[in-house]
């Protein structure tokens, strides 16, 4: 909420400032903002104890930060507490709905407030991606000479968002989604919070009700106060005047109806197994079916994205080479682009993987030869393989004998590279192995000549 305030004397004109009053009319995310880095929840990798974040605010050595992350991580909460503990004129903007002038105006404030009070002015940018080339010039000047500390926030990564001299001039910090047990708290201290939350009220909620809410909100803690707020203010007392959230109420506030889906239990692993099964199964709807399950249930896409680079290749392997190529491509994608986007990611890599030809071949050669390592007596590098590279080699006879495949016919030569020959690696008889299998049977073919 913005206020128009007189300014100091020597102010030329008004400065835009936040109304940090918790009104009883505003939203409770707005009210249950924290005041204090012990109230930020989550962030321990940026405020934990000895981290750079951390030890820049409380030594009070601010330079300009952008932060990114997903919606409701807490990009806002976090400037506002880092104005209040520097005691820094805060001055929010949305890059939306500004415009050069407005930039220009609230730097020349920033320049008369600091020659004449010697108070620094954090001035905060949302969505600062949304910015233009000029717009973002235009600051450079004055956040290199520190008339002004620019905090920004941006769901986008700022390496492709923001130009090079506003980055080199600001230390860059990622945000991660809140954590399900993060936001359980925050769900706790918003029930027992007399001034600012709902502590006056008699309520009752359920374990599942707040579990239900928690997973629903997907790492963002705006998202699960509004659910919260809605789910106690439309519930109707019951005869003894107390407010029961039940999980049917969960479900209505937040809009997401409850699928029983726990994070380390049961369901969790069954699922993902089924996951896994239906895609090596060469079934793309049903490995569809439990992906839509998993990401509706708030399953990390990350965990998903690993199993799909496991099963590329351990399940098809050298059948389709480029399966392997592709899911790692999609978790660096599903990194870059984020929920909600990234399950249409998710979808691309399950149905291209289900579809693909499958071979374990390479899993269970190395199988084979792990069990052959652990029970027989480990096999002798022979000396024409040995490294020749240090002092002494040569005495010791390394490496004598070895021949270079690159310098015969079809860049191969007969030689004995293990001392026992086992035949480990059986390409099977479908997608690109068929390759590797014609290639394996010419070259037993010349080793027998």
């Amino acid at each position: 909420m913005k206020r128009r305030v007189p300014a100091p004397e020597l102010f030329q004109s008004d400065i835009l400032v936040d109304d940090e009053s918790t009104s009883k009319n505003s939203p409770l995310a707005f009210r249950m903002r924290p005041k204090t880095l012990e109230e930020v929840l989550g962030q321990d990798h940026l405020l934990g104890e000895g981290k750079l974040l951390k030890r820049t605010i409380l030594a009070d050595r601010l330079t300009s930060l952008i932060f990114y992350g997903p919606p409701g991580s807490g990009k806002t909460s976090l400037a506002r507490v880092i104005s209040r503990i520097t005691q820094s004129h805060f001055v929010p903007l949305n890059a939306v709905t500004s415009n050069v002038n407005e930039i220009r105006q609230i730097i020349d404030d920033a320049a008369r407030l600091r020659r004449g009070q010697a108070r620094r002015t954090i001035l905060f940018i949302d969505e600062i991606h949304r910015f233009t080339k000029a717009q973002q010039d235009v600051l450079l000047p004055d956040v290199e000479e520190g008339n002004l500390i620019l905090i920004g926030a941006t769901t986008h990564n700022p390496s492709f968002a923001i130009t090079g001299p506003l980055l080199s001039r600001s230390l860059i910090f990622e945000l991660r989604p809140i954590e399900e047990k993060d936001l359980t708290l925050l769900l706790r201290r918003a029930l027992q919070d007399k001034e600012r939350g709902f502590g006056n009220l008699q309520t009752e909620i359920t374990e599942g009700a707040l579990r239900h809410l928690a997973k629903s909100a997907s790492g963002d803690a705006r998202r699960v106060l509004n659910s919260l707020e809605v789910a106690i203010l439309t519930t109707v007392p019951d005869a003894s005047g107390k407010i029961r959230v039940d999980d049917k109420v969960a479900e209505e506030s937040c809009q997401r109806r409850i699928v029983y889906y726990d994070r380390d239990e049961d369901y969790h692993y069954d699922t993902a197994s089924a996951f896994i099964k239906s895609m090596r199964g060469s079934d793309p709807d049903a490995a569809i079916y439990w992906l839509a399950k998993m990401v509706y249930a708030g399953e990390d896409p990350r965990f998903i994205a690993r199993r799909i680079i496991i099963l590329a290749s351990e399940d098809i392997g050298n059948a389709d080479p480029q399966a392997l190529v592709l899911a790692s491509a999609g978790l660096q994608a599903i990194e870059f682009v984020g929920m909600p986007e990234a399950q249409i990611i998710l979808a691309h890599l399950v149905t291209y993987m289900a579809m693909a030809p499958k071979s374990n071949a390479s899993y269970v050669a190395l199988n084979e030869a792990m069990e052959d390592v652990k029970k027989e007596v480990a096999q002798e590098v022979p000396t024409h393989l040995r490294d020749r590279s240090y002092k002494g080699a040569k005495r010791l006879g390394h490496g004598e004998g070895y021949k270079y495949a690159h310098q015969y016919e079809d860049h191969y030569v007969e030689q004995v590279y293990v001392p026992i020959k086992k035949d480990y690696y059986r390409p099977a008889e479908i997608g690109f192995e068929k390759v590797h299998k014609t290639q394996k049977s010419k070259l037993s073919e010349r080793q027998k000549k």
